[in-house]
């Protein structure tokens, strides 16, 4: 599937970053192109839970969106975040930010996010946001990403999908939190090989 070329204007809203180097700096995102950063509370949940395991740490955001995720994980010691984005718009935008920051540690990946996981030749990530948009079957992308090679054998995987989803983790996953707040799932598994 190719990624989405869109051509309508671009209303900019703005999400703040929580914690780390970049704490309470201000990037803009791209609101009119259905871009719904997670709020405020569920990230600063979500990097709590990942605070022993982030500095170091390889990141993949395969539904990025404001980039939230990823420029959080850098700001708070992760080595380095991808971003894959099939939204021209919000790839732009993206792009951007890395350029406001002054980053070598952001990459952003104009890509549907199926072609990535299935063509990609990145190192296996040790930290995945997994946060599509709601329509979307969470359990459908939870099963392509653990058949994917860009998972690394122990790696941590957040999920976040509509509160009214029930969450099937694919074999091998061990749920390890999860919460939620008002329409949002949000929850925290590893992945656990035999081999590992």
């Amino acid at each position: 599937m190719a990624p989405r070329l869109q051509k309508s204007p671009v209303t900019v809203s703005h999400l703040r970053i929580i914690g780390g180097e970049w704490r309470s700096r201000k990037l803009p995102f791209a609101a009119s192109a259905g871009v719904r950063p997670t709020p405020d509370r569920v990230r600063e949940t979500a990097f709590n839970w990942l605070q022993p395991v982030i500095a170091g740490a390889r990141c993949l955001d395969l539904f990025a969106g404001s980039g939230a995720f990823g420029f959080e994980a850098v700001s708070r010691g992760a080595a380095a975040a991808i971003l894959v984005e099939e939204d021209l718009r919000v790839v732009q935008t993206l792009q951007k930010n890395v350029e406001l920051l002054q980053t070598d540690n952001v990459h952003v990946q104009w890509m549907d996010a199926r072609q990535f996981l299935a063509t990609s030749r990145e190192k296996p990530f040790d930290i995945v946001f997994l946060d599509p948009p709601y329509r979307d079957d969470i359990n459908d992308w939870a099963r392509r990403l653990a058949d994917s090679p860009l998972l690394g054998a122990s790696a941590w995987i957040y999920v976040e999908a509509s509160s009214r989803t029930t969450l099937q983790l694919p074999p091998g996953w061990e749920l390890q939190r999860s919460k939620h707040a008002g329409d949002v799932g949000y929850h925290l598994a590893r992945r656990r090989d035999s081999a590992a």
